[in-house]
């Protein structure tokens, strides 16, 4: 690209037809972390283990799995409803994904409503389920009052089940104007009776739960589901969050006969204050049964066992007299050690959010279940039931990344990535093949949403945390030895969480943008308001300049020239951009800074004063620049951009005047507007990309 010293006005024709962008062979491998945050369905396939397939596709919302559903007569058949919100953060609708190879392929059935892997009540299931005694017959139970479908070719087509007319009436919080929460949660689960009589060669008795509150929630049909009624006698309290069917004796013939409610609930009075989640029987040892504590883990997550149909339960841990607790399982995180790191004082061993849970059906001893923050397990289950009743508990999430990763930094020297997740913090990443030893502590936010670190003191490093409830944790940490060690940043208001951080690159000033607006503090002194700025800009550091900042805001670019205390918008524009998104800066070089916007790609390497814009981009969200193809040349420039009318990730190594696309129809990575990139400024090619909830990925030439 041609360096100009006077504004270049944005002209990009779109009426000339430009060749799309060449394709480059990259080897894309996880960084490890094992787990992460956010929920786990697990599911036993019949013949072979854990299923846990992963759907990367260029098709964002196919990222977000509502219901899993793994076929009892042909193994090899597994099922997928997926799409990841039902209100207008997701403007698709919801797929049915099929495969008859084990996952190794996918099709496509697609359904005319929105699927929500992530909305309310994401943990209730499964909403698919596959007839036991004819295959080819599936029902998915739909959200937002659309109903309960039936396919009867494998899920290659779905048609409504007119003959249900109850779509679930439960709404969180009818008030929500973003949609989110004042959805429908619709039907929650379908369960056949297995051991039924055949109607037409499907089996007779099916159960659907449906997420109604004060009214009948669970219904039943004995003719394969040509008429359905509410099971009489059912109480009517509570939402019916699971549903699996427990064939210990085989099914009354007669379909007038209903057994009767019992009560089995394994905790009274004081004890009572959770509902249930994760739900799974012993299909070797009829009537074993276990159940899960929900939205309850203090001190620890509780998971129930019978061995009685529910008539008498025990529990993975009870107080003692003392006021202590009697854990009856040992700990093992050998496989991912960041979970109980060195001084743990965490009393959460079992974890929390348990929705999945299940006993292989064909090894007693072997079991699982998702919680916020891995898949725990194992393989002693029955030793449960012995005098010693002493079980190994271990994290058995080798090879699974589920976190959403918010925030990624590659610095200069020290460790090549530190990342900012959800849920569990985040972590520096020595090693991409090994779990991390621990996640980031003194402070430990739960949720880190952005980093960054000094250009010319690269151990310098800020993190941010994301909840101001407790006014006496500082949501700002400081590290000067490359993220070894951390410390509240001292003059950090109480109250304030979240937004943006930059550093300058002399480490000594730090800029944060929040709900408040954008403030600066220099030298460890109070943070104080930045005039100019609103809380929607973008806000960076030039990396070799120690005096200079940057701001976007609409299609106007701000420099600070005094350590960020003022901002001056330069006469040049960003185009027609009215959402900057992303402002990136040279690490070699001062006043190189690349801004990317809802209306493109723009360059500048003087400080902003003009930009250029990069050939051919219309929308750019996450950027970043990473090493040189050659010594002294120009910064590699990633983007997550679409060019030339295809939407990916992309890589230029000469300023964006050329690009190749560097991923492809297996490596869509999830929704591009949400991912944070970083190219690596040591190895050439290299970049890291986040995703939400498929954990980090590193990418290098092939």
């Amino acid at each position: 690209m041609h360096k100009l010293s006077t504004l270049v006005p944005f002209f990009i024709s779109l009426g000339i037809a430009q060749a799309a962008p060449s394709a480059q062979n990259y080897k894309w491998d996880s960084v490890k972390i094992g787990g992460g945050g956010g929920f786990v369905p697990c599911s036993i396939q019949m013949t072979h283990g854990l299923l846990s397939p992963t759907l990367r596709t260029q098709r964002w919302n196919y990222w977000g799995a509502d219901a899993l559903a793994t076929d009892p007569v042909e193994p090899k058949r597994v099922y997928v409803a997926a799409g990841m919100y039902t209100n207008s953060w997701d403007p698709n609708n919801g797929q049915i994904l099929r495969s008859s190879d084990y996952g190794k392929t996918w099709s496509v059935t697609k359904l005319p409503f929105k699927v929500g892997g992530n909305m309310p009540g994401r943990g209730m299931g499964e909403r698919l389920a596959i007839d036991p005694n004819n295959n080819a017959i599936l029902y998915f139970g739909a959200r937002s009052g659309n109903g309960l479908w039936k396919s009867t070719d494998y899920g290659v087509t779905f048609t409504k089940v007119s003959s249900f007319t109850n779509t679930g009436s439960f709404i969180v919080d009818p008030s929500d104007s973003s949609g989110y929460n004042s959805d429908k949660m619709g039907i929650a689960w379908v369960t056949f009776d297995s051991t039924a009589s055949k109607v037409g060669g499907a089996t007779s008795r099916i159960f659907v739960g449906v997420a109604n509150s004060g009214s009948n929630s669970v219904f039943v049909s004995n003719d394969a589901g040509s008429t359905w009624t509410a099971v009489s006698g059912q109480p009517t309290t509570y939402l019916p969050h699971k549903g699996v069917s427990l064939p210990a004796r085989k099914s009354s013939t007669s379909p007038t006969v209903m057994e009767a409610w019992t009560d089995i609930t394994p905790a009274t009075g004081s004890d009572l204050y959770f509902g249930f989640g994760g739900l799974t029987v012993d299909l070797q040892k009829p009537g074993t049964l276990m159940v899960a504590a929900l939205n309850s883990w203090y001190p620890d997550a509780q998971i129930f066992r019978s061995r009685d149909s529910g008539a008498t339960w025990s529990k993975l841990w009870e107080y003692n007299s003392s006021g202590g607790v009697n854990r009856y399982f040992g700990w093992d995180t050998s496989l991912a050690p960041w979970l109980n790191p060195p001084g743990n004082t965490d009393t959460k061993h079992a974890g929390w959010m348990i929705e999945g849970l299940s006993i292989n059906p064909f090894d007693s001893n072997h079991w699982l279940y998702g919680t916020g923050a891995t898949i725990y397990g194992g393989h002693d289950l029955t030793k449960w039931d012995t005098s010693a009743r002493n079980i190994t508990l271990k994290s058995l999430a080798d090879g699974v990344e589920e976190t959403a990763v918010l925030a990624l930094i590659s610095p200069t020297s020290g460790a090549n990535l530190l990342s900012g997740v959800g849920d569990i913090g985040g972590f520096v990443h020595s090693n991409f093949k090994t779990s991390p030893r621990a996640a980031y502590t003194n402070p430990h936010y739960v949720t880190t949403p952005d980093m960054d670190y000094a250009g010319k003191k690269p151990a310098t490093i800020v993190r941010i945390g994301n909840d101001g409830s407790d006014a006496s944790i500082k949501q700002i940490a400081l590290s000067t030895d490359a993220g070894a060690t951390w410390v509240p940043y001292a003059p950090t208001p109480g109250g304030l969480a979240g937004g943006k951080i930059a550093v300058s690159a002399t480490g000594e000033t730090i800029l944060w943008r929040n709900s408040n607006g954008v403030t600066v503090s220099r030298n460890s002194g109070a943070f104080t308001s930045v005039s100019g700025l609103s809380s929607n800009s973008a806000i960076a550091s030039d990396k070799v300049n120690g005096t200079v900042f940057y701001a976007a805001d609409g299609n106007k670019f701000y420099v600070s020239t005094s350590f960020g205390s003022s901002f001056s918008a330069t006469s040049a524009s960003l185009g027609s951009s009215s959402s900057p998104v992303k402002i990136a800066s040279n690490t070699n070089k001062a006043g190189d800074v690349w801004v990317s916007t809802d209306k493109g790609l723009f360059h500048s390497t003087n400080y902003g004063a003009s930009f250029t814009a990069a050939k051919g981009v219309t929308q750019a969200w996450a950027i970043g620049l990473g090493a040189p193809k050659t010594t002294g040349g120009a910064a590699t420039i990633f983007a997550v951009a679409t060019i030339d009318g295809v939407t990916g990730y992309f890589r230029s190594d000469d300023e964006g005047n050329t690009w190749v696309q560097i991923n492809d129809a297996a490596h869509g990575f999830g929704a591009v507007s949400s991912n944070p990139i970083s190219g690596d400024p040591r190895v050439y090619g290299r970049v890291y990309v986040g995703t939400n909830g498929r954990g980090i990925f590193s990418g290098d030439i092939a």
